[in-house]
């Protein structure tokens, strides 16, 4: 699919190189008015994926994905100059959902791109008939990325949705990391394994707040499995 890309990048040269190959593939691509104010642009233009930069003026990339996290659900690609794992992990754990160094590749970063929108817009292809997942007596909502138990919900971002929904579908059986990671990404070439970590040890935290935390298995040089329990939560 198609749409329009909100590129948070105050580099002038790197968001023109960045506009003239994506539009050559079909996506709109759209900046903010000011560093200042990145938000009122990020609701006027309802963009279907962001790129963020973390070294920014006034802000860093980190306070806008705090900012958009707060109010959307949309993907978010990090770019950054920066090696330190930390500043990948922090990425990941304020919902990023992939994150790219620069110097990179175009390529590599339009495959990150597509594989990302798949993620967020076509989890009909998850279950075209179902709305709904039960698992552990709370609600998997299909349509709108969120697992409900009694009063609760808790709302997911697209990776943890994802994973979610991979792992309760065969549930009680181990599923590999090498498989969970061509299943997000599309190609495990362009991916850190740390991001998958990050991304269930964040889902695990979720699903704590509903009484199941450990519901969620590691298999140590396995991969991951999603525990089913006749009676409350694993423990």
């Amino acid at each position: 699919m198609n749409g329009t890309i909100f590129v948070v990048e105050d580099d002038e040269a790197i968001f023109g190189s960045l506009k003239e190959h994506l539009e050559q593939w079909s996506y709109r691509v759209e900046n903010p008015q000011t560093f200042q104010d990145v938000m009122t642009d990020f609701l006027e233009i309802q963009p279907q994926l962001v790129i963020l930069d973390i070294q920014l003026p006034a802000y860093d990339g980190f306070h806008w994905c705090r900012e958009i996290r707060a109010v959307s659900n949309v993907p978010i690609i990090f770019l950054s100059s920066r090696d330190h794992p930390m500043d990948m992990i922090m990425a990941m754990n304020m919902g990023g959902d992939d994150y790219v160094q620069k110097p990179f590749h175009m390529d590599v970063l339009l495959a990150k791109i597509q594989a990302s929108l798949r993620r967020a817009y076509a989890y009909s292809e998850i279950d075209e008939a179902a709305d709904s997942l039960l698992w552990n007596g709370t609600v998997i909502d299909m349509k709108k990325s969120v697992i409900r138990r009694d009063s609760q919900e808790v709302e997911l971002t697209k990776n943890e949705f994802y994973i979610l929904t991979i792992l309760v579908e065969s549930a009680d059986t181990i599923v590999p990391r090498d498989e969970l990671i061509r299943r997000l990404w599309d190609d495990e070439r362009f991916v850190n394994d740390n991001t998958l970590t990050v991304n269930v040890t964040r889902l695990r935290q979720k699903l704590g707040e509903l009484g199941l935390g450990e519901a969620i298995l590691t298999k140590k040089g396995m991969g991951y499995m999603a525990v089913t329990v006749k009676e409350g939560p694993a423990c």
